[in-house]
């Protein structure tokens, strides 16, 4: 069975990889610093080796691909998948070193190791598929929508040009030392696992669908809406929400693509469609069947009004078809995520001594 290293996989969309990586035929080993990251997730729900360190920590990286690590020994890396970055967008406005550092730095120490080992090997790196953001297109112009992969690229915060450097360093390694690479913008991830077991859980939170659900599942909650004046039908931001699951398979489609041919491909991961802030505040209220205080707010500084991606790359090329096509669907996965969520955290304080 091929392994395949998933930095990064204790979060909210490595997880769900790891699951399509698995159902796929692929024998996953986490390695994660746990920052953030879930323990349980990956040792109790998933049942996959979890290394904890650094995504640069070449030392260890080193034991892992060589086979002398105990998660590696006797098995065969055929690829990584990198999903290990610091992602709070405002955080890195006022703390701009420590996303270089961590997100950049970090990769770069990586790459090195990989190349090294290819060089002990006499053989080719192996595959890296890279988690990218729609941040990197910064404030796109309204002919720009829907997005597609050649969109100017003009990130407008530290987070998304800390993502779009790491792009660059990967197309001139792939152009140097023949490392395979795809690299994948997601839109906005929403959405758990079908089956309810794994799913968003961030700490401190600041998507927007899961502060909702938060918001309609607590009596007195409510949700600040910031920004009711940007030129869209309803005053508020419009998104590309696409489920996690499908985020996930098209990461498993991406690997096979370049374990067969060694490319370089980049792909916008979206549903092509846009729902507004206040439809997504109202289809959670469908979904939940609760009611919620809105709190209307001022704008954001640096908030696109439009982000809608264009998929058809993805889709012709990864014959990536996405399952959850509407936002109804997606939030109804959310919740069911949300509702085991609660239940089980009531468990654990009632168990607690």
């Amino acid at each position: 069975m091929s392994t395949v290293i998933v930095a990064g996989g204790a979060g909210y969309i490595g997880s769900h990889a790891i699951r399509e990586l698995q159902k796929g035929g692929f024998d996953p080993v986490v390695l994660d610093n746990l920052v953030y990251g879930h323990r349980t997730i990956v040792e109790d729900v998933l049942g996959v080796p979890l290394v904890i360190g650094q995504v640069g920590d070449k030392q260890l990286l080193e034991k892992l691909l060589s086979g002398e690590h105990p998660s590696t020994r006797g098995k065969d890396i055929k690829g990584i998948m990198h999903f290990a970055a610091y992602a709070y967008v405002g955080e890195s406005v006022i703390n701009p070193a420590k996303y270089y550092k961590n997100n950049l730095a970090e990769t770069i120490m990586l790459l090195e190791a990989l190349l090294e080992d290819a060089k002990k090997k006499n053989s080719q790196p192996i595959p890296v598929v890279f988690s990218s953001t729609c941040a990197i297109y910064g404030m796109p112009l309204e002919t720009d929508i829907p997005i597609v992969e050649s969109t100017f690229q003009n990130p407008i915060n530290p987070y998304g040009r800390s993502k779009l450097m790491i792009e660059k360093i990967l197309i001139d390694y792939h152009n140097a030392y023949k490392l395979p690479v795809s690299i994948l913008r997601y839109f906005n991830a929403a959405g758990a696992d079908i089956k309810g077991d794994i799913g968003e859980n961030h700490d401190p939170e600041t998507h927007l669908i899961p502060l909702v659900l938060q918001a309609l599942f607590n009596k007195e909650g409510f949700i600040k809406v910031n920004g009711i004046d940007y030129p869209t039908f309803d005053g508020t931001c419009i998104r590309d929400y696409v489920h996690v699951s499908d985020l996930a398979k098209a990461h498993v489609l991406a690997l096979n693509k370049i374990l067969n041919d060694k490319s370089l491909s980049i792909y916008n991961l979206g549903i092509g469609k846009g729902y507004s802030i206040m439809e997504v505040i109202n289809v959670a209220k469908k979904v939940t069947g609760k009611e919620i205080k809105i709190i209307k707010s001022k704008r954001r500084p640096g908030d696109p009004p439009v982000l809608i991606s264009s998929p058809e790359k993805a889709k012709k090329e990864l014959l990536w078809k996405p399952e959850f096509l509407d936002l109804e669907s997606i939030l109804r996965t959310a919740w069911n995520w949300y509702l085991f969520k609660e239940k089980t955290k009531s468990k654990k304080h009632i168990n607690v001594p």
